[in-house]
This record gives structure tokens, sequence and C-alpha cells, in this order.
């Protein structure tokens, strides 16, 4: 091809261009896509409003699950153990997940609308035959794996599209948009409980099963694929593990994910059945809007710090306060310690949901591994937590073993502290004030 061209040959073929255009355009043409990156805007801000409704009808039910682990126990599956019963929020929870992993190359392949459209059927119908289920493995099929699986193809689009989108205040957006999984432990458990004595557990359920169809139309509505990966990723990279900060991580929200919930699933329950509680049934309930209440902050404020500070920075503190508080929790009993200890723990805690996405960010090599490694780390924490909750039910047993439980929560905490504090370490070293 010619390197000089006549002004007529520049008027009939547009695509052909001079040395010093072509010069001026190659860094363009090689650019990486971030450079593009609006980090603002209405477009950009609408994905948040999105993504806030996708957490929202995904991890927002799995917050829910607190209160129908005490409807379950007391009525419609009362002749099931504690530890039973929680294998269906956990099997949820897991497969939230879990499912991440398969559905990253499908979300990296370009078919986001479908992921959004099959997550929203399969947790609607899903909740729709939860409300007509009467024995324990009905309940599972429908609660834990339908709506599991629904909750998982929407998961990865809610974290993945927000990061598209921000540079400088992607931990700030990204926390905007889980706090949606928090106002959802807040609003579905006040209008399951206020429904239930009036119109029976059936029709709660189903109003509960409206609402998600009306707010998950607003995410497929204003949500949009900003990029698409130039290649289609990998489902695993094995070689991440040889890496020894993104290892520590990994095994960090692992033992965070076994132990964090706990709480979230047993505060009502402790409320209620344990022997030195001073609190009656209706406190009790609020007890767990009141944890998902302060986690609305909690995935807000350190993630706006966490722009300033690096995200581990900012992980270690609020994990390790976590882990303080559940073993805080073993000598609470009275209306005010409880109230207190929910607030501060749902704050603290809000910040292993929040920031683990952006934290895998940090510890990747480039962009294009983020979406095979935030899967790989997922599927680790899915499975922390599919564990976690069912084992503190058998450490409850028949109801009498609260300390247990209690400490087994705070000694997990503290152990996937250590791992995120090594994972720390391991990245920028002991520099206190390194940003990691």
């Amino acid at each position: 091809m010619s390197t000089t061209q006549s002004p007529e040959s520049k008027s009939t073929d547009k695509n052909v261009t001079t040395p010093d255009s072509t010069s001026e355009k190659a860094p363009a043409k090689q650019s990486n896509p971030a450079d593009a990156i609006p980090d603002g805007g209405l477009t950009a801000w609408l994905q948040v409003v999105g993504s806030f409704f996708l957490f929202f009808n995904s991890w927002g039910i799995v917050n829910t699950f607190g209160v129908f682990q005490t409807y379950y126990s007391t009525d419609l599956l009362r002749d099931q153990t504690p530890s039973n019963i929680s294998w269906i929020g956990s099997l949820q929870a897991f497969l939230l997940l879990i499912i991440g992993v398969a559905t990253g190359p499908v979300y990296d392949a370009g078919y986001f609308r479908i992921l959004v459209f099959v997550g929203t059927f399969l947790t609607v119908f899903g909740m729709m035959m939860t409300s007509i289920s009467q024995t324990y493995w009905q309940v599972v099929l429908a609660q834990a794996l339908c709506v599991g699986l629904g909750s998982g193809c929407l998961f990865i689009p809610s974290v993945a599209i927000v990061s598209t989108y921000f540079t400088t205040k992607k931990s700030f957006a990204t926390g905007i948009a889980a706090s949606g999984s928090s106002l959802g432990g807040v609003i579905y458990p006040i209008v399951f409980d206020r429904l239930v004595p009036r119109i029976g557990f059936g029709w709660a359920t189903r109003v509960l099963a409206f609402i998600m169809m009306v707010t998950l139309g607003v995410s497929l509505i204003v949500m949009k694929v900003r990029i698409k990966p130039a290649q289609k990723r990998e489902l695993l990279q094995l070689s991440a593990f040889r890496e020894l900060p993104y290892t520590l991580f990994t095994l960090g929200e692992f033992l965070g994910f076994m132990g964090l919930y706990i709480p979230f699933f047993y505060i009502q329950t402790y409320a209620i059945e344990a022997p030195d509680t001073q609190v009656d049934e209706n406190l009790a309930f609020y007890l767990l809007v009141i944890l998902n209440a302060a986690s609305i902050f909690g995935r807000v404020i350190p993630n706006f710090l966490a722009d300033k500070t690096g995200p581990l920075n900012m992980l270690v503190p609020c994990a390790a306060i976590s882990s303080l508080l559940a073993f805080c929790w073993i000598a609470i009993s009275s209306k005010a310690g409880l109230i207190v200890f929910c607030i501060l723990y749902g704050f603290f805690s809000g910040t292993f949901v929040s920031l683990p996405p952006t934290t895998v960010v940090s510890l990747s090599p480039s962009l294009g591994v983020v979406g095979t490694r935030m899967g790989m780390s997922f599927a680790f924490a899915g499975l922390g937590l599919l564990i976690g909750t069912p084992v503190a039910g058998a450490i409850l047993g028949s109801g009498i073993n609260f300390v247990g439980l209690q400490a087994f929560g705070g000694g997990i905490v503290a152990a996937a502290t250590l791992a995120v504090l090594g994972a720390r370490f391991a990245k920028v070293g002991m520099n206190p004030r390194q940003i990691a």
C-alpha cells in the first residue's frame, strides 16, 4: 500500500490515510478500553441503579432468610431441625455464588440480557412455587434450588457491569449497588412479617415475588453492556493460586462466608429462645431488619474510603471488628445490647459482600482475567456459606447451645481476618501506609 496519496485519492477513499494521520491514530486503536471509561454521567449511574436492584433481589433474598428460618421452625416445617432448615438458605446462597463460575463466560459472550431474563424468571417462579409448598423437599426445590439458580444468573451481571463504567469511583459505585442487598434484607422481611398474619404464608410469599418481578424489570430496562472482552475468558485459571495474595484472599473469603452469616440466620431464634434474653417476639423480628439496615451503610461508607486506602486495607479492620463483635454476642442478652450488636455487626460485616469484587480486581494482573478470578473466588465463598450455617445449626442442636454457635462464628471470622491480613502483607509488605 502506498505511503503517499493524491488529493483525489483522499476524496475517493476515506479509509486510506497519510503517514501523519496514521501515526496520530495508531495509539487510539491500540488504547485500552478502560481509557474511555466515563467514571460518571447518567448512563453510568443508571447501571448502578440497575445493579442495585439485581443485588436487591439476589443477596437481598439471601439476607431475608432469617425470617423464613424462624417461620419454618415454628410453623410450616416445625418437624425439622434448625440445621435441616438452614440448609435451605445455605443452598440458595451457595448456588448464588457458585453459578457465577458458569455464568461468567456467558456474560462475557454478550448474553447479559438473557442472563437477567432467565434469572428474573427463575427467582420469581421459585418464590411462587415456595408459596404453595407444603413439605421440606418442596421448599428445598423451590426456594433453595430454583431461587438459588436464578440469583446466580443475576449476581455476575450485578458486579461486572458497574466496574466497566467507573475508575476512581469504582469501589464507591459498587458499594452503592451492593447496598441493594441490605435494603432487600430490610424490606422483604417487614413485608413478609406483616402480611403472613393477614393473608397467610402463601400470598405473603407471592407478594414478595411480585415485588421482585417489578424491580428486576427496572434492571432489564436501564442496564446495558458498555464493552465486551476482546477474547473469551477461561472458565478456570488455576495458575492464579500460585500467587500468594490471591490464594490467601480466596481462603479468607471461604472462611469469612462460613461464619459471617450466622447472626443473620440465627439472631431471631436467639432472641426468642435463648433462656437469658429479655426480648419479645416483635422486637426479635426487627433485630434482623436492624442488621440489614446497618449493613446498608457498611457497604457504602467503607467502599467510599476504600477508593483512597485500597480494598484490603479497609477489609482487614472491618473483618477483625466483626469477629470481635461475634464473640461479644455471647455476653449479650438485654434489648439494648442486642440492638447495639445488630447495628455494629451489620455495619462492619457489610464489607465482606461489597469489597471482594474490587479486591479481586486489585489482585489481578490485568482486567482480562478478573472475571475468571472473581468466579473462582466466589465459588469458594459459596462453599463456605453452604457449610457454615448448617454446621452452626448442628452445634445449636435442640436450641440450647447458643454459646457454641456464637464462638464458632467468631472463631471462623477471626481466621478469615488472618487470611486477608496475610494477603495484604503478601501483596505490599508490612508498611501500614501502603495502599493495598
